[in-house]
């Protein structure tokens, strides 16, 4: 859907710690008007309200009342009832990870958004990571992906197991750089400090032959953001959390590990040091703030009619594949006990 307009009216529904900056975000950019934002919780507003200088409003409907597009970082659990209300008056959407706490949610705001012809999506924010964007030029087929993703405790997102709360940024993120559905997964988790998994690992096989292992973590003492992706051109080492990363390859005019008729075999035994064989490649980053460029993406997506860069259908197929890991823990926890 193409506009005529150059800017359009948003709001935010949550100011948590996360709707906070969307609200911080939005306040200032370009090709948007922040009409405010709603808030259950009203001393939660208030102090938004006199940090930010935007104002607040008693109730969601007086916000839809006033915009055309709307941010929602509210807990899971409300995500359905906050987006298929908004949807119904065509209003577009970015919803924060996860689109819903269940697929049969997700399908019925994908529903509602549909009719109306309404945007929608899904705040997978890593997807706008300066180093996976620095990283694209250099992606050839990735055949093995690992990342890891930990963090300290914290009562923010323990309404959902650590996969839902964490992994699925990597689950998104893995699918978008290998381009193939899932085929297979093998899951294992622990939940340590609340009744959810608070930390899992699990092991995507994709169409292809592509795999990927993640690891996720809610209970750590250090924190890491980081994922490395290994293809037959070489391998990116990517820091997420610092917005970096660097591109490792064989250096040219240099023969194969492997030699054969035409080319000879390296020779390793008097090769002294592997980094005279290697060439390290830093990547090119631009530090924008990655919500930041969520946010432009959305409303690039509104203004000019085009595909935000993570659809509906990719935070319900992100969705899917979390609710699978979580499923296949579940089993192998009941399978560990009975043992």
């Amino acid at each position: 859907m193409t506009r005529s307009s150059e800017s359009f009216r948003i709001g935010v529904a949550g100011v948590g710690s996360l709707g906070f900056h969307h609200a911080r975000i939005l306040r200032d950019l370009e090709g948007v008007e922040m009409k405010g934002f709603y808030d259950v919780q009203r001393e939660r507003a208030k102090e938004v309200e006199q940090a930010l200088a935007v104002i607040s409003t008693p109730s969601l409907d007086e916000l839809l009342d006033q915009v055309e597009a709307l941010v929602i970082a509210t807990p899971t659990s409300s995500h359905e009832e906050v987006a298929v209300a908004a949807a119904a008056r065509g209003i577009h959407l970015l919803i924060e990870k996860p689109i819903a706490p269940d697929l049969r949610a997700a399908d019925r705001i994908l529903s509602a958004a549909a009719e109306t012809g309404a945007v929608v999506q899904i705040g997978h924010v890593e997807r706008f990571n300066a180093a996976i964007l620095a990283a694209e030029p250099f992606l050839d087929t990735p055949l093995f992906i690992e990342s890891h993703r930990l963090a300290a405790f914290s009562p923010r997102g323990t309404d959902v197991a650590v996969v839902l709360d964490l992994m699925i940024h990597d689950v998104d993120l893995v699918h978008s750089l290998v381009g193939t559905p899932v085929e297979e997964i093998v899951a294992s988790g622990v939940p340590i400090l609340t009744p959810s998994v608070d930390i899992a690992n699990a092991r995507l096989s994709f169409q292809g032959g592509a795999v990927a292992n993640l690891t996720a973590s809610r209970v750590s003492m250090d924190r890491m953001r980081k994922i490395r992706i290994f293809q037959r051109s070489g391998y990116l080492s990517l820091d997420l959390a610092n917005g970096a990363g660097e591109f490792l390859r064989l250096k040219e005019d240099l023969p194969l590990l492997t030699g054969n008729d035409e080319q000879p075999q390296l020779d390793l035994a008097n090769t002294p040091d592997i980094w005279t064989l290697v060439e390290r490649i830093p990547l090119e980053v631009e530090e924008v703030e990655p919500l930041r460029r969520e946010l432009e993406d959305f409303r690039d997506a509104i203004l000019h009619g085009g595909r935000p860069r993570v659809t509906g259908e990719d935070g319900r197929n992100a969705l899917a594949v979390a609710l699978s890991i979580e499923e296949r823990i579940r089993d192998h926890v009941a399978y560990s006990r009975s043992s």
